[in-house]
């Protein structure tokens, strides 16, 4: 071929006989975001077979059941949902035991059952919302494994299940979730699941990073061990997320003796830097997390966090894999208009080339997870102009923060709106052969309007030996390249909908009870309770519980029809006590009790006329009352009441007398002490109604 040969091919002679060679293509890529800085990939890219795309931070609000999925990893802080390995029901109780990550987790943050955050109580019953936990008894248990090395099994499921789930099925290596859900009474089915059967998704801090800041062995301080994973510890810092994923299987699959660990722990260190943000608070510059599966695209992947935290990654003069951390390096190497064989620039101001303004999407962790839309950076309105590319859309799923939103947003629009420029030099200039592992370079030419200017190199680095050129194309950019005044350019983020919480079916308004009567067969009277209430929805039906004080019947109800304000029982016992209340239903939900009613039930509310020739005779220790029942259909019976002084308010009840009305009756009254007394003869109805008392007068018991 001709005397251009790719940088890949030129910086490291001994490639095809190192560990790398299976590797050149992936690290290729990894400058796809400045058109690859230092590997070119562009003729590469066809290499790669098509691979399921990253999935989104929403992706996971559910559980995957399928035959054999692929291993989910996940960096940093994320929210997912799991992968089914077993589901068995067995007296009455379902169980649930899923995969959440394919690896060893630092651990789980927060559980949630469809949107609810739920609480654990020690035995890993969900106390809160408190639907799921009836009377003291939890419906729902969740407990979780760290995926250890040596994991041991679920002895839940090991007891339900000996037959297909024994003590070797431990899921070493997996984090995994364990759910136990309790088969409820069919009328409170939706009041403790009213999403039918709970969905588990998680928040958890995911694996463990090796540090080379911590590593006493690559000049850190510290135990961390590249090659002891058990030294490692769980970060969110990007850098230290793409160092793994280069040296992971799923990733890059290289070794760490062959990544150049000064240049990733100065990215580490970039990442770590403290930013303020619009609300005065400080964040990391570079954090963040999100999760992945295996069978998805290693470059895709090790682009979210080369995106996030402006790193590029390359291949160093000794074979060794560095990186560009993500801030502004003053450039070592300078060309200067001798220097330059050609050069080309594109002043960048064409209206359809002209973004005005950059949207951005991120991750709100204080949101439950969700992917929220940033403020948007610029002015998308600020030219009325159809050919105009008025806005262009940043989205990472690995931020988790919206000043680092912004600052990203912030630099899209600095880099799509800069002046670019092409340059040819010669290769053997000064300083011309570090290009390819530079980020900055300057350059000078002030007849092209070019005073010691700074070029961001945006593509791939072109060598041609046989004419001694090197080629590549940036943009240029100033050294406050990443300065960021939050209080000034993070905007305000917008509002974003949040479910309301379930208020359920509601109480019954205004509920009011009363004892009513109606005449049945034979002509006698009967008692029973009509319950009233507001008009709220057609959809509703009401059930009225009603029951004696006493107790000694049960518990009876009856059912509105539906959209109904009103509600009878059956008949009553008469003279008997009764508490009443009412509920709710809707959708096969319930509302809650209102408070109880006392009610007496009255079958006949008339009183019977009084008494009349009332005598009394009183002899030792006794006294005989005498009286001729009234002539009243509903007379039932006489009541005696005595009492040492003239008030009747306050006298005893001695005796009821039971009898026809218009008979002569009488009832001696034993038991009385010696001394003056004061007696009142009462006539009642069925029900109790009393008539007007008629007093004795008083009378002295020897």
């Amino acid at each position: 071929m001709p005397g251009i040969i790719e940088t890949i091919s030129l910086i490291v002679s001994s490639l095809a006989t190192t560990t790398l060679a299976a590797n050149a293509l992936y690290l290729g890529t990894s400058a796809l975001i400045y058109g690859g800085l230092a590997l070119g990939a562009a003729a590469l890219q066809g290499a790669f077979a098509s691979k399921p795309a990253v999935p989104k931070p929403d992706d996971g609000s559910y559980n995957l059941k399928q035959s054999v999925p692929s291993l989910a990893y996940v960096l940093g802080r994320a929210k997912k949902g799991s992968d089914y390995v077993f589901l068995e029901e067995v007296g009455g109780k379902a169980h649930h035991i899923m995969v959440w990550a394919g690896h060893r987790i630092q651990g789980f943050v927060q559980h949630y059952l469809h949107d609810d955050k739920v609480t654990l109580n020690a035995d890993g019953g969900v106390t809160d919302p408190g639907h799921y936990d009836k009377d003291g008894v939890s419906f729902v248990h969740i407990k979780t494994k760290l995926g250890l090395n040596a994991e041991t099994a679920y002895s839940e499921v090991v007891t339900a299940f000996p037959t297909i789930w024994n003590n070797n099925c431990r899921g070493d290596g997996l984090a995994s979730v364990y759910m136990r859900v309790s088969t409820v009474d069919q009328k409170d089915f939706l009041d403790v699941f009213p999403n039918q059967m709970p969905e588990h998704s998680a928040v958890g801090d995911g694996a463990l990073l090796c540090d080379p800041r911590k590593d006493s062995t690559q000049g850190g301080s510290g135990s961390h061990r590249y090659n002891n994973p058990s030294t490692w510890e769980f970060s969110t810092n990007l850098a230290l997320m793409r160092l793994w994923h280069l040296c992971h299987p799923v990733g890059g699959k290289m070794a760490y003796e062959n990544m150049y660990l000064p240049d990733w722990a100065n990215a580490a260190n970039v990442c770590d830097q403290n930013v303020t943000n619009r609300s005065g608070g400080t964040e990391k510059r570079y954090h963040g997390g999100f999760w992945f599966r295996a069978s998805n695209d290693p470059i895709e992947v090790g682009r979210i966090m080369d995106e996030a935290a402006e790193l590029v990654v390359y291949e160093r003069a000794d074979g060794k894999i560095g990186v560009h951390a993500g801030e502004f390096v003053t450039p070592d190497v300078r060309l200067t208009a001798e220097n330059v064989y050609s050069i080309r620039v594109d002043k960048n101001k064409r209206r359809a080339n002209t973004v005005l303004g950059v949207r951005g999407r991120y991750v709100n962790t204080a949101k439950d997870y969700i992917t929220e839309d940033a403020a948007i950076y610029g002015d998308p309105y600020a030219v009325v102009d159809d050919n105009t590319e008025r806005t262009r859309t940043f989205e990472n799923a690995a931020i988790q923060s919206h000043n680092h939103c912004q600052r990203k947003q912030k630099l899209t629009f600095v880099r799509a709106n800069a002046r670019r420029v092409s340059v040819v030099a010669d290769y053997t200039a000064d300083g011309a052969r570090d290009i390819p592992y530079r980020r900055f370079v300057t350059l000078h030419y002030p007849s092209r309007g070019l005073a010691e200017a700074v070029v961001e190199i945006t593509s791939s680095v072109t060598i041609d030996l046989r004419n001694m050129h090197i080629s590549f194309s940036g943009i240029l950019v100033n050294s406050n390249l990443y300065s960021f005044n939050a209080a000034t350019e993070e905007g305000e983020p917008g509002e974003s909908v949040e479910p309301l919480p379930d208020s359920g079916v509601p109480v019954p308004v205004d509920f009011s009870a009363t004892i009513q009567t109606e005449v049945v067969s034979g002509g006698a009277t009967a008692a029973f309770i009509n319950a009233t209430w507001d008009f709220v929805d057609d959809t509703l039906t009401y059930e009225l519980e009603y029951d004696r004080t006493s107790g000694s019947t049960g518990v009876q109800s009856v059912f509105s029809e539906a959209g109904a304000t009103q509600v009878r029982s059956g008949y009553l016992v008469d003279g008997e006590e009764y508490k009443v209340r009412l509920r709710a239903w809707g959708g096969g939900s319930k509302s809650e009790w209102t408070a109880y009613i006392f009610l007496t039930a009255t079958a006949d509310p008339v009183a019977p006329d009084p008494v009349s020739g009332v005598s009394v005779t009183p002899a030792a220790g006794q006294a005989e009352f005498q009286w001729t029942a009234p002539n009243s259909a509903n007379y039932y019976a006489c009541r005696i009441y005595i009492n040492t002084v003239d008030d009747l308010g306050t006298a005893t009840l001695a005796a009821t007398e039971y009898g026809p009305p218009s008979a002569t009756d009488l009832r001696v009254v034993t038991s009385l002490a010696a001394g003056t007394y004061y007696g009142w003869l009462r006539s009642i109805n069925p029900s109790g109604v009393p008539g007007t008392a008629v007093a004795t007068g008083s009378f002295v018991v020897t």
